[in-house]
């Protein structure tokens, strides 16, 4: 064998090794143990919800529908159109998807045009020692061969960043909405109890009047004028502080909607009767549709991806290049058959001694690896918990509304038989005052608890990542539904 053979087949082993030791590596996986452990069905619930299968990619609908309310429809609306929250992410999506463009575009030939004109002179320039002129044009071609799969792993992780991103902006989405529903309906509870406690204050004026009317009459002392009047500015200052309070949650929505609060307002109107009934067979969409899971599962799948990125740096690079053209000294022959210019090439390159940069690279890719795993996890359990949370805050809520319902029957049954007997003389005003105290504050809890089920319901449509609808499609919801055990 001659020392040229020998040369030639010593320069392919890097390229043999490289080769059997691409076929060997793979991308590490996460650990079973560092994902979670999906449950058969949820805890509260009564066993009737399960799991769903993956539908992260369905529309959530028009959920708020479900409330029959048009104000909150049309505030919905106008938030999904207008909030500064919702364009961010749009924004961030719109950038991702322009990251997996570019990253797609290095697996693609790449092709340039270019041409020229050079003056050069000198010994160096010429044997005679003239000055000359070159010109040239032509076209030059280039191509990375992917052998490792440096560029698809890229290009597959850009992808995954995008899916997450838009998944992100799902999430967003929904969470701007929800918040939407929820301050609306805290406005509306507001409202309602507002108007209860100037039935309050007017109830206390009316016997106000009574007692200045017997006090003058010699009927009552004074003491029980002041008292009246005691609990009647005192009412007028929790009308006040409720005020204060909606001014608040108007601004809000507001911002909500991306609009200036001075040019927002909500009309006060009658809010009445319960939210909507949680029906049996409720979409399970926990891991199904949540945009958060689904974001932080794809971001887990991103690192996966640049894992194995990190590890084709230890592989070669193969270039492959060709160029064609025309050269010539004169500018009028440059188009000419006979001055003519092509080449091709290509290019292995391999780095041998780096510093420990390459293993660095990897080890940092394990890392984010190991880390968006755990973020994974952390998610899925929040959404679990989440689920979990309203279904026995709704469970809870409906229990207590019903006790609190014969609580205000009864305060309020109280009341009226202290007035007639205030009014007949048989007792103190103080029975009456504090019969009047105890149903107006029945009432408020009746109330309160009324509007913590609108928002329980909410922030359960909003932990199962969308509504519900029936069979049929109404309100356009998605139409995933639970199996019954």
């Amino acid at each position: 064998m001659t020392h040229s053979s020998l040369r030639s087949h010593l320069a392919i082993v890097p390229l043999l090794a490289a080769l059997v030791l691409a076929g060997c590596a793979s991308a590490p996986t996460a650990e079973p143990s560092a994902l979670p452990t999906i449950p058969a069905a949820y805890k509260e619930g009564d066993g009737r919800w399960t799991v769903a299968p993956p539908a992260e990619a369905q529309p959530r609908g028009a959920w708020w529908k479900a409330f029959s309310d048009p104000v909150l429809d049309e505030l919905a609306e106008r938030a999904g159109r207008n909030n500064t929250s919702i364009a961010q992410a749009a924004a961030r999506l719109a950038q991702a998807k322009a990251l997996l463009r570019s990253t797609d575009a290095d697996r693609s030939v790449q092709v340039g045009v270019g041409a020229g004109v050079a003056r050069q002179g000198g010994g160096v320039a010429n044997a005679a020692g003239t000055a000359g002129t070159l010109a040239s044009a032509g076209a030059n071609l280039s191509y990375e061969v992917d052998l490792f799969g440096r560029l698809s792993k890229a290009s597959r992780a850009a992808s995954l960043d995008a899916s997450s991103r838009e998944a992100l902006l799902q999430s967003t989405r929904l969470l701007v909405q929800s918040n939407v529903a929820q301050t609306y309906f805290a406005l509306r509870a507001l409202d309602n109890e507002r108007s209860l406690v100037r039935d309050t204050v007017a109830a206390y004026a009316d016997t106000l009047r009574l007692t200045e009317s017997r006090f003058r009459a010699g009927d009552v002392a004074e003491l029980d004028v002041v008292r009246v009047r005691t609990e009647v500015a005192a009412t007028q200052s929790e009308a006040l502080a409720l005020e204060r309070r909606r001014a608040e949650l108007e601004h809000a929505l507001a911002v909500l909607i991306g609009e200036l609060p001075a040019n927002f307002a909500v009309a006060e109107i009658d809010w009445a009767g319960p939210p909507p009934a949680v029906p049996p067979g409720l979409p399970s969409s926990l891991l199904a549709r949540r945009p958060d899971v689904s974001a932080a599962q794809s971001a887990m799948l991103a690192a996966q991806a640049r894992v194995g990125v990190a590890q084709t740096a230890w592989f070669p690079s193969v270039a492959l290049t060709a160029s064609g053209g025309y050269a010539s000294p004169e500018l009028g022959d440059l188009f000419k058959w006979s001055a003519r210019a092509w080449g091709v090439g290509a290019l292995l390159s391999l780095p041998l001694f780096d510093g420990g940069r390459r293993e660095a690279g990897v080890q940092g890719a394990s890392a984010q690896l190991d880390g968006a795993a755990a973020s994974y996890r952390e998610q899925v359990l929040v959404a679990f918990k989440d689920v979990e949370d309203q279904l026995s805050s709704l469970r809870l809520l409906g229990a207590q509304a019903d006790v609190q319902a014969q609580a205000v029957a009864s305060a309020s049954r109280a009341t009226v038989l202290s007035d007639s007997r205030y009014r007949n003389g048989l007792v103190s005003q103080l029975e009456l005052l504090d019969a009047r105290r105890r149903e107006a504050s029945n009432r408020r809890e009746a109330l309160q608890v009324r509007a913590a089920q609108y928002q329980a319901t909410v922030g359960l449509i909003r932990a199962l990542g969308g509504g519900w609808g029936t069979a049929h499609g109404a309100s356009g919801v998605v139409q995933t539904r639970l199996v019954m055990q």
